[in-house]
């Protein structure tokens, strides 16, 4: 007996974007409350002027909802017509069940298969890279994904190694099949051997243990190295950090080369590009990583950081969604995007803009 196979589509493409900005902005001058700094300081070091943050009323799967109906309606897709739903997340305060369940009952798309990706930064193009697969396998006719963050919820505001960078938002696409090609193979790997340069302080396992009475001197954040008890100045909620200089040397060059190899794979050349979107970690990086692919003057470059930081998993989404709205003439032309950060990852696509 010979099994049923999916009917497969020969190629998918990106439909529709959507996106969410929180209300709240907040200022380098509003950062520099927390941290010895100052606004020129901040610009020059990063691009950053301003970063948005969500308020204690609006969490992940709100931003992700008004982001995902937004994205179904520009592709003119029912909820009710999803095959699965993605979200990639690392804010999401319930380690189960998924965001993304829930965000599929939220907008009805029961029974959708539906899941969550923790690949940090490089999230959305990870989601957008399984989206492909499953429409082009048949799995699924359409798919949502969704890239958020409430990076204000892991961040310690007088820590200046990351907080200080980082904004919230969601970002969302619709991926449904298409008769020419419109995402093109996926570049995405690891490098595990630098998984402490961006990190948590210390695991969720600590906080039992602080509760319990038994310190852990394992975690340098949160205890004192020497006598093993809580730091006085620590925060008990676990928060982000990076080693800067161990992530911009990683991301200004090898993350290049993966950029180089999707387009390489997808068969373009860096003038067949309109536009280049990438992860918006630092502008020094990206301005580094244009340089290092020779792109040409006439691609546009997202610097959707300057506004809106670093936003994780929801940087490229919401990158795009405001290039397109800037510059509506790039849509149906080519975009380089590429998502990279903690474990560390990265995820890169050459796709066609909706």
């Amino acid at each position: 007996m010979t099994l049923k196979q999916n009917q497969p589509n020969a190629h998918s493409r990106i439909l529709g974007l959507g996106a969410y900005r929180p209300d709240v902005i907040v200022t380098n001058d509003d950062i520099c409350q927390w941290i010895e700094s100052s606004d020129e300081w901040i610009q020059q070091r990063t691009g950053i002027r301003t970063r948005h943050r969500a308020g204690a009323d609006v969490s992940v799967l709100d931003m992700s909802e008004h982001a995902a109906r937004e994205a179904l309606a520009a592709a003119g897709i029912e909820a009710s017509q999803l095959g699965a739903v993605i979200v990639s997340t690392i804010s999401f305060p319930y380690l189960t069940p998924s965001a993304a369940a829930a965000l599929a009952d939220r907008l009805g798309a029961t029974p959708a298969p539906a899941f969550d990706i923790s690949a940090a930064c490089a999230g959305y193009c990870y989601g957008i890279a399984q989206a492909d697969a499953l429409v082009r396998s048949g799995a699924a006719q359409y798919v949502l994904v969704i890239g958020v963050e409430k990076l204000s919820d892991v961040i310690d505001n007088s820590e200046r190694s990351i907080s200080f960078l980082l904004g919230d938002g969601a970002g969302a696409a619709v991926i449904g099949p298409s008769d020419e090609p419109g995402i093109g193979p996926s570049v995405w790997g690891s490098d595990g051997s630098k998984w402490d340069a961006i990190r948590m302080t210390h695991p969720l396992t600590d906080i039992r243990a602080v509760e319990e009475g038994r310190p852990r001197a394992d975690s340098p954040d949160l205890h004192d190295k020497e006598t093993g008890q809580m730091r006085e100045d620590a925060t008990l909620w676990p928060t982000l950090r990076q080693d800067g200089q161990t992530v911009f040397r990683w991301a200004s060059w090898e993350v290049a080369k993966r950029a180089q190899e999707a387009m390489d794979v997808a068969g373009v050349q860096p003038e067949d590009i309109a536009a280049f979107v990438p992860h918006q970690a630092n502008m020094r990086i990206i301005d580094q990583m244009v340089k290092t692919l020779k792109l040409p003057d006439s691609v546009v470059v997202a610097r959707d950081i300057a506004d809106s930081g670093n936003t994780s998993a929801a940087s490229v989404p919401l990158a795009a969604h405001r290039l397109l709205a800037e510059h509506p003439e790039l849509s149906g032309k080519l975009a380089l995007q590429i998502g990279f950060g903690a474990g560390l990852v990265y995820g890169a696509q050459v796709v066609v803009l909706p």
